[in-house]
């Protein structure tokens, strides 16, 4: 079963965390975003209090399928790093259901290829993937350190990752595992154009996991988006400049969706 707290009233708006954390990681932005509608912070399948797919697999499609029966219409979408590949999945699978769309220092490919510059090496990936097993609490804190190198902030970052990380209980050895799977090796580049919703990409100037640079050709793929780029902040903005990114998520929340619609 999903778990998920709700916060606030009006246009529901879905908070999806990055791997191996849960819905608690948004904590320090929630009752900014509450002011603007109900957020509803969910605990990704197998993550914090979630238990894993009913299906048993762990694809974007199953993930995705989970995070859809909660789903209601008009959702405004915010993924973060995983989340926000499970985001652009939920966007391409069920359109009808989603107004618009945040992807916080997401991607639609995470690993490095000879047309994707823009991204990490799978080694990388494959480095984590291959450590889970022999050690995962010491694989998770260096993957939560990665994400805050760079940023001006990164230690009161890394701390408030660190204090979010097991707040909701240890994830599932699967999910853990299938999430470093998803991030090494999906790729909906392909998939994007078929997104027209209004969408905003946040990312930080210093994130190495998901390079500013990767930016502008994401925001080329999709029909419908802008780019936001937070200077000094590393992978997780909304820890290292909430104020900043509370503001410019608030402000694409908020218009009508019909101003941000491109003309054609």
């Amino acid at each position: 079963m999903l778990h998920y707290q709700t916060f606030g009233n009006g246009k529901p708006i879905y908070l999806l965390h990055g791997w191996a954390l849960n819905g608690r990681v948004w904590d320090e932005v929630i009752p900014a975003l509450a002011q603007h509608g109900q957020v509803i912070a969910v605990d990704l399948p197998g993550h914090g209090k979630s238990g894993l797919p009913a299906g048993g697999g762990y694809s974007l499609d199953a993930v995705s399928d989970e995070i859809k029966q909660i789903l209601s219409g008009d959702a405004i979408i915010v993924g973060w790093s995983l989340g926000g590949l499970i985001a652009l999945n939920l966007a391409q699978r069920y359109p009808a259901l989603i107004e618009k769309l945040v992807l916080v220092a997401g991607s639609p490919q995470f690993i490095r290829s000879s047309d994707w510059p823009h991204a990490v090496d799978k080694q990388v990936m494959q480095g984590f993937a291959q450590s889970l097993a022999d050690d995962y609490r010491a694989t998770i804190q260096r993957f939560l350190a990665i994400q805050t190198l760079g940023s001006e902030q990164a230690r009161p970052a890394i701390k408030a990752l660190r204090g979010k990380m097991f707040i909701h209980g240890e994830p599932q050895l699967t999910a853990l595992r299938e999430g470093l799977n998803l991030l090494t090796n999906s790729n909906l580049r392909a998939q994007l154009p078929n997104i027209h919703c209004p969408a905003l990409i946040v990312l930080g100037e210093k994130d190495t996991l998901v390079p500013a640079n990767s930016g502008p050709d994401t925001a080329r793929l999709l029909a419908n988006a802008r780019l936001a780029i937070i200077k000094g902040a590393g992978h997780a903005p909304f820890l290292s400049h909430a104020s900043e990114f509370i503001g410019i998520i608030s402000e694409f929340i908020n218009e009508s969706s019909r101003l941000t619609q491109r003309a054609n």
